[in-house]
């Protein structure tokens, strides 16, 4: 069985488009089409899904419905995965998308969508947990902060730079501390030290994790898939 998706999409020639790319791809079960948020809440209730795609501005309010969706889903539903497709680069938007883990998110402009194959991928991706975010994006949140970042991150100690990778990964503080043979007191300790490094203190709208992630991919590129990265043989206690 392939990832069962749906699709919500309030333009009729993107959502053929949409429909076409992904209608015939094997890997992906396309279980229903929607042309608004309310139809898509419904099948979201009615239908066991992997994957949710949306746009961002759909009815019934036309602002931000997919990303206040996809935060409805971390509570309601924590193992559907959301990819945002968006018309425009709106940093915020991706920062808003990715508050609370970056785990089976991902954001991309529907500009950047050239190919079902690509947009497969990326369902993929984020059906076994990953994300993605669009190169596009990355690129506008570091030259907004390239100033005050541009050597933040060479200061980061070895393990620092370790426990940011695993952020990448959209790996909780237990699961790196799993990962890397710490308790996850100290990985707290690290996060909190890795915050002030980058000048991040904390903000009403953003996540510092998540500026602190994609500070990280806009330095050093996309990050391979969890299933992907190797593991260290043995875990290595502070």
């Amino acid at each position: 069985m392939g990832v069962r998706i749906a699709i919500a999409e309030d333009s009729f020639l993107v959502r053929e488009a949409l429909t076409q790319l992904l209608s015939d791809a094997p890997e992906i079960d396309l279980v229903a089409v929607c042309d608004d948020a309310t139809q898509l809440r419904r099948v979201i209730d009615t239908h066991d899904l992997d994957v949710v795609v949306t746009d961002i501005r759909m009815p019934p309010t036309g602002s931000d419905e997919g990303i206040r969706l996809a935060g409805e889903l971390r509570i309601t539903h924590p193992e559907m995965a959301v990819v945002v497709l968006s018309a425009y680069c709106e940093p915020p938007y991706a920062l808003a998308l990715l508050d609370g883990g970056s785990e089976g998110r991902a954001y991309l402009l529907k500009d950047h969508v050239h190919s079902g194959r690509q947009l497969v991928g990326t369902i993929e991706v984020v059906a076994r947990g990953g994300s993605v975010i669009d190169a596009k994006v990355v690129k506008v949140l570091a030259e907004s902060r390239a100033g005050r970042h541009a050597t933040a991150l060479s200061g980061l100690s070895p393990r620092e730079n370790e426990i940011l990778i695993e952020m990448a990964h959209g790996d909780s503080n237990a699961a790196i501390g799993a990962t890397l043979g710490m308790t996850k007191r100290a990985v707290e300790k690290h996060i909190n030290s890795i915050f002030a490094k980058l000048a991040m203190p904390p903000t009403a709208d953003t996540s510092r994790r998540v500026r602190a992630v994609l500070l990280y991919l806009a330095e050093s590129g996309p990050v391979s898939p969890v299933s992907d990265r190797p593991r260290p043989e043995t875990a290595r206690p502070l």
